[in-house]
């Protein structure tokens, strides 16, 4: 790709980072699923199964720079070929670990997992910004991000009951029972996920064939492509709209996890939904369709509206939301907290791309930065298990309730550009096959 044409639409690059958004989107859902699933067959705590996000999302913490450094190297068509193989190859580590069943094989197939997913959130987040004009790139991010919203839909609609195919038993059900009937309900429970998690390994590969075979750009990050040109993280972080945005980061995505964790539990509840667990996966359709639907609308109402109200404002909406669901019961509780999903939808590309905006050759060390910051992901579920544990899954919803006040003042004040923003003229104009 040369110079001149570095802004221009690439249709077909599109669709394929498209698809990466949707497929990444419904791995990462499936967690939720996994999270009631694995508490049953381990007899676990809130603490204790809130580690599933926390080692998930924890890799984002510690492979985002290694990414980083291997999308500078090989290009972004490159990294998210490597991207889809590591999570391929741990998916397929969801065999061993139920045949064991281990939970730690379970932690460690997840981590390898979230790996290959960390490479493709460096890779796709800033290629798919790229691939047109800076002025639509927050709508385009959000475009893309409803794919991602539709993957989050439907995996745990169609999956979640293959995973959560038997009864879902309490504790002491479970401990009412012989030693070999223990044995056996676990073994039988944990082999559930052997067959889902081995087709969307073989999945996995198929799509990096067809990455790899497809006539895409690889765009390499200027900042490597020219000898002259060298950053450090730390520079980038000198930008107060990235360090505010790299917070802004952490605290959406720790709470939308910790929310969509718990929401299964939740539902479960007598006093909120009272559903089983089965059916009660099936309602996260509702939970994340919202966001897909919100992507829809607020990639259209970007064009009249600017990003960073409407991020004030949805931030302020889930904010009511939560207050409501704590403070009632029954459905209003249960649908008052499915709603949160709708205002969540714009949140993470608008906090992204202005986050990015005008950073020119930083763009790729602010990318591994901000997906660094996903690792919210890992800690705020595990503060809010701990809550939980203690005063009860309702109220420990306080724990994300802080975060999207944080999100409001993101949006209305500390996303605004500053003089420190690099404009075009800072920026050197990369050489033909690279991108800033």
């Amino acid at each position: 790709m040369n110079p001149s044409s570095r802004t221009m639409s690439n249709p077909a690059a599109i669709a394929v980072v498209s698809l990466i958004f949707f497929t990444w989107g419904g791995l990462t859902s499936l967690n939720d699923v996994l999270i009631p699933h694995l508490k049953a067959v381990f007899s676990m705590n809130y603490t204790q199964t809130m580690l599933i996000q926390f080692t998930f999302f924890g890799a984002y913490f510690l492979m985002s720079m290694p990414a980083g450094a291997v999308v500078a190297r090989v290009g972004y068509k490159a990294g998210i070929v490597i991207g889809l193989v590591i999570a391929a190859i741990g998916a397929a580590l969801f065999y061993p670990a139920a045949r064991l069943p281990s939970y730690p094989v379970f932690l460690t197939a997840l981590f390898v997992l979230a790996s290959g997913i960390t490479l493709l959130q460096v890779a796709a987040n800033p290629y798919i910004s790229l691939l047109g004009r800076p002025e639509t790139s927050h709508s385009r991010l959000n475009l893309a991000q409803a794919l991602n919203s539709l993957g989050t839909t439907i995996f745990p609609l169609l999956i979640g009951p293959l995973i959560l195919v038997g009864a879902v038993l309490g504790a002491d059900e479970i401990a009412a029972m012989g030693a070999a009937e223990q044995i056996a309900y676990r073994a039988a429970e944990a082999r559930s996920v052997e067959m889902p998690y081995l087709l969307l390994s073989g999945g996995l590969l198929l799509m990096a064939v067809f990455v790899l075979l497809m006539r895409i750009p690889s765009l390499r990050d200027s900042t490597e492509a020219s000898p002259a040109v060298h950053h450090t993280y730390l520079e980038a972080l000198r930008t107060p709209h990235l360090r505010w945005g790299v917070l802004g980061i952490f605290c959406y995505v720790g709470a939308e996890v910790a929310i969509g964790s718990f929401l299964i539990n939740y539902m479960a509840e007598p006093e909120i939904g009272g559903l089983t667990e089965a059916r009660a996966s099936q309602f996260l359709a509702f939970y994340w369709g919202g966001a897909m639907v919100g992507r829809f609308l607020g990639a259209a109402l970007m064009t009249v509206i600017d990003a960073r109200k409407l991020l004030g404002f949805a931030a302020g909406m889930v904010c009511l939301l939560l207050v409501v669901t704590m403070s009632t019961t029954g459905h209003v509780a249960m649908w008052s907290a499915l709603a949160i999903g709708l205002f969540n939808s714009i949140m993470f590309p608008t906090i992204f791309t202005t986050a990015i905006e005008r950073l020119g050759t930083l763009t790729s060390k602010a990318s591994s930065l901000l997906v660094m910051a996903i690792v919210g992901g890992a800690l705020i579920p595990l503060a809010q298990g701990a809550l939980a544990d203690n005063i009860g899954i309702q109220h420990a919803f306080v724990v994300p309730l802080v975060c999207y006040v944080y999100i409001i003042w993101y949006g209305l004040r500390g996303s605004r550009l500053s003089g420190a923003a690099l404009t075009t003229a800072d920026v050197p104009a990369p050489p033909p096959g690279a991108m800033h």
